[in-house]
């Protein structure tokens, strides 16, 4: 079943839906409830209810790191009975991280758990991939940074497994989910292109690319848009749920997680001249320009930019940098080692305090790839501290200014470097995700940037995920502009101002003599 649902129990001025939403450390089943005012001095809604949630981590298993999917999918559907327990439910939605996935075999079961992005069967499998389709040649049709990760390499990397030998079907983790949940086979298309495989101008899989790469193409299944409805729950599951049989619906939303918080970026009345900058800002950092068209030119392709697909066929022009990731695993190390004192907040605290962490005191390339595996990150910040000639880092506190100052350093040359290869001109940054919460974080965005920080929401992917099942169901939302400024309306946001005092270029001044990424523009 695809297409758009037609008028139901939620259609009209409001709507009550259930939002999953998966990140690499936990997920949470959201139920959100969107009413638009129906006459001057009425009240807009755009509201969220946690009602689920749940931890997620990758398993080691023998040499190979995998996602427990079965038990993300039993969450999931307790998320949902826990959703329609408080009331009428008209929709659900699932959003994910990118790239990992399923395979299925020819009777629809799966093949093996899923492999972790992080999984290290992909080094060195870029640059195998480089000597069959130079990097450039693959930048021109995907569009995407040539990231360990990406799934056209894991791919490769399964190539002469049985377990892809055997597969019939390729599901993207959203996708398979909701496999589960409806028995219905696709590939959301803002997600399908994070994979490598899809060309990014055409909008369709690059078939020709996966056969030079020798891989079986036929299992991509059919790309669907935003919006598009897989089905109704099976009846085994809406049984579970305790829902009619074929009374809920399960809606694609803009699946990759980031493209969901792009939707809920509340960029409205501040960027007069519609340059929506964004950074996405959790486990992950995505950092970017919302643009009608890929930019596909060899400095971006160099730049490490990406061009991933975004709500109403716009592009997500963005580079990911390390992210949180560094210092939540951080904390994992220093509270296994029963380090004291090393709570977030006393941290966060400490590193604001000059006297305890003097700013800009040590800057590392927070990129470097040795950051990207699971393991003890103050020993590698020390090193790659110690290798840059950096001050290394002695207490907790000084660590984790040095991871923020990195960040916020990383941050700047990646919006410079966007606005340069876009030519476009934002007016402020607007930061959304778990990050909003680190208001530290956010001030040195701000004064690393030069630009106004505009911080929430703090649930962009799940409040996305919410508009697109709204507007599916018949909300008047017919436009990105629509949906953000529903967003600005109903939710509280704050703005930092950039603050003179430190010599941000400076700082990028001493990576790039370290070898280290050099600040253009």
């Amino acid at each position: 079943m695809s297409g758009r649902p037609g008028p139901g129990p939620g259609a009209g001025r409001e709507v009550r839906v259930a939002a999953v939403d998966l990140g690499a450390t936990s997920g949470r089943v959201m139920v959100g409830t969107v009413a638009l005012a129906a006459g001057p001095g009425g009240v807009d809604r755009l509201e969220l209810e946690e009602v689920h949630r749940f931890p997620n981590a990758a398993v080691r298993a023998g040499d190979g790191l995998f996602w427990d999917v079965l038990a993300l999918h039993r969450e999931v559907v307790r998320g949902l009975l826990l959703a329609a327990r408080g009331g009428r439910l008209d929709a659900v939605g699932i959003d994910s991280w990118a790239v990992d996935h399923g395979l299925l075999d020819r009777d629809g079961l799966l093949l093996g758990n899923p492999f972790s992005h992080r999984d290290k069967r992909t080094d060195g499998v870029a640059a195998q991939v480089a000597t069959v389709v130079g990097p450039a040649e693959q930048y021109a049709v995907n569009g995407l940074a040539a990231l360990p990760f990406n799934t056209v390499y894991q791919l490769v990397a399964a190539r002469g497994t049985a377990a892809l030998e055997s597969a019939e079907t390729l599901l993207l983790l959203p996708d398979l989910l909701g496999y589960w949940l409806t028995g219905a086979v696709g590939a959301e298309r803002t997600n399908a292109s994070t994979t490598g495989l899809l060309d990014i101008a055409a909008g369709e899989w690059a078939t020709a690319l996966a056969s030079r790469l020798d891989l079986p193409w036929s299992i991509l299944p059919p790309l669907r848009e935003p919006g598009d409805v897989l089905g109704a729950l099976l009846p085994e599951v809406a049984a579970e749920v305790g829902v009619p049989e074929g009374g809920l619906p399960v809606v694609a939303v803009a699946s990759h997680d980031t493209a969901s918080a792009v939707v809920a970026v509340p960029a409205a009345g501040d960027d007069p001249g519609g340059d929506v900058a964004y950074l996405s800002s959790g486990t992950w950092s995505l950092l970017g320009l919302e643009l009608d068209a890929p930019v596909l030119t060899e400095d971006a392709r160099t730049a490490g930019f990406t061009n991933e697909g975004g709500l109403d066929g716009t592009v997500r022009f963005l580079r990911n940098v390390m992210g949180l990731w560094v210092l939540s695993e951080s904390l994992r190390t220093w509270e296994a080692a029963g380090v004291p004192g090393t709570d977030l907040p006393t941290l966060l605290a400490g590193a604001a305090d000059p006297a305890r962490a003097t700013p800009l005191h040590t800057v590392v390339d927070i990129d470097d790839p040795r950051l990207l595996p699971p393991g003890d990150m103050p020993s590698r910040i020390a090193a790659i501290a110690a290798e840059a000639g950096e001050p290394v880092p002695g207490t907790p506190v000084e660590v984790v200014r040095a991871v923020l100052d990195s960040l916020a350093l990383a941050y700047r040359r990646t919006l410079h470097e966007a606005v340069r290869l876009a030519g476009r001109d934002p007016a402020v940054l607007h930061v959304v995700g778990g990050g909003t919460r680190n208001t530290l974080l956010c001030q040195l965005t701000a004064d690393a940037c030069g630009l106004p920080v505009v911080a929430g929401p703090a649930e962009a992917a799940a409040l996305g995920n919410v508009l697109v099942q709204a507007r599916a169901l018949g909300l008047d939302l017919p436009d990105r502009a629509a949906m953000r400024g529903l967003v600005a309306r109903t939710h509280e946001l704050l703005r930092y101002e950039p603050a003179a005092g430190l010599d941000w270029a400076a700082a990028a001044e001493r990576l790039a003599g370290a070898g280290r990424p050099v600040e253009v523009g």
